[in-house]
């Protein structure tokens, strides 16, 4: 076997087939524990909020005096997670402009806006407020969680009606079946909704070459960042961009954690997500215990009214949006144009509602911040944490074989 070979099976090892879900959780559990090690545990609403902010402040709306988005750190990471996932998708052969019907784009425009309404209320993300929250002991990002399953309840609860609607309109007036297609005729089976029907799909080898050309920019922005003093900013790119790339290839979706369960049964990304929850846990105690100015670090002050509202709101939003806070961004990346509409509504939405909290002064009143081992030690802190996960994962795999909680 030749070199050129030995890259050609690794590339395809990479690129040519998905990663499992788990595989997927596993990356992502401990980028989120090295994350925080060398910077703060991961969130995108950080980056969205400075993103909003800067725009809206240069358009007059706000006087925000954010950084440039190329300067904080929030916004660098979202950045990477976008190009990454975008590099990803060219590299794989999997980018296309898919825009979808005008309904579709207008439940990504709704979700979008709950997602920054209730992240801002929350004070963080799904990611953030909940993957990152529980990781660092906090209440809050337990009590999110819960906000989170119920809003994806009610999202399921939402699309259940929708599709019963749409069964209805049409349906004749005495029709009580839906006429089955007529498989004895040729007709044509229902098109591919895959990046190769996309018009702005480019074939396999453009895609690959486009693919490197922009995992060579990201290099070289990353190594600019060093060049004029910003080589913390540089890493932090490349962290963004390795989680893109995860989770294009792995396709985890916090979304789909939370949703599918209660639409599908399914519980694949549910797994995934308590798979990288457990390592994330075990790493963050870890690091907690080791490095004492980091002890009550990312334990937000929304215990409980402003963490469960906040979830509520963030779960019916990412059900409609189809995809969370990191989902939405890195399928953005892939050139869904119905999660771009969303990444507009939630930069737009979480500004301005972060900005009436402040003027409001309602910022002060969401909650309080509640450390779990300040209250029950750092042994039953781990132990509850871990157990709770475990518990998640039982219901989850119970629920997958049953089917009890599932709408479909």
């Amino acid at each position: 076997m030749t070199l050129r070979d030995l890259l050609r099976k690794n590339f395809q090892m990479l690129f040519g087939q998905q990663w499992p879900a788990l595989l997927g959780g596993i990356f992502i559990g401990f980028l989120n524990v090295f994350l925080f090690v060398f910077y703060q545990p991961w969130t995108t609403l950080d980056g969205i909020l400075n993103w909003g902010n800067w725009a809206l402040d240069n358009l007059g709306v706000i006087n925000a005096e954010a950084l440039s988005p190329l300067l904080r750190s929030g916004s660098v990471i979202n950045f990477g997670l976008l190009f990454g996932a975008m590099m990803s998708a060219l590299l794989a052969s999997q980018f296309g402009v898919r825009v979808g019907p005008v309904s579709e784009l207008a439940k990504g425009a709704v979700g979008g806006l709950l997602l920054g309404t209730g992240a801002v209320i929350a004070r963080g993300c799904n990611i953030g407020g909940f993957f990152s929250g529980a990781s660092a002991f906090s209440l809050a990002g337990l009590t999110m969680g819960a906000g989170l399953a119920l809003g994806a309840v009610i999202g399921v609860i939402y699309l259940m009606w929708e599709a019963d609607r749409a069964i209805l309109r049409r349906q004749k007036p005495n029709d009580t079946i839906m006429p089955a297609p007529d498989k004895g005729k040729g007709n044509p089976p229902p098109p591919n909704p895959g990046p190769a029907n996309s018009p702005l799909c480019r074939p396999r080898n453009l895609q690959v070459y486009a693919g490197a050309l922009v995992f060579l920019a990201l290099l070289a922005w990353a190594a600019a960042y060093g060049g004029f003093g910003f080589a913390d900013r540089g890493v932090i790119l490349l962290f963004g961009v390795i989680l893109g790339v995860v989770m294009q290839r792995s396709r985890v979706c916090f979304a789909q954690a939370f949703r599918e369960p209660f639409l599908s049964g399914r519980a694949e990304h549910t797994r995934a997500m308590l798979l990288a929850l457990l390592i994330s846990v075990i790493g963050f105690a870890i690091v907690k215990v080791t490095i004492l100015e980091k002890a009550d670090e990312f334990v937000r002050p929304t215990f409980w009214w402003g963490a469960l509202l906040g979830g509520v709101i963030f779960g019916v939003g990412m059900v409609l949006a189809g995809g969370c806070g990191g989902g939405t961004i890195w399928r953005a990346g892939e050139g869904h144009v119905k999660l771009w509409v969303a990444l507009l509504g939630y930069t737009l939405s979480a500004s301005l509602v972060n900005e009436w909290l402040i003027n409001t002064g309602l910022i002060d009143q969401l909650g309080e911040a509640v450390f779990l081992p300040n209250i029950i030690g750092w042994e039953w802190a781990v132990i509850a944490l871990v157990a709770i996960i475990v518990l998640w994962f039982l219901w989850a795999q119970w629920n997958e074989i049953t089917r009890r909680f599932a709408a479909l």
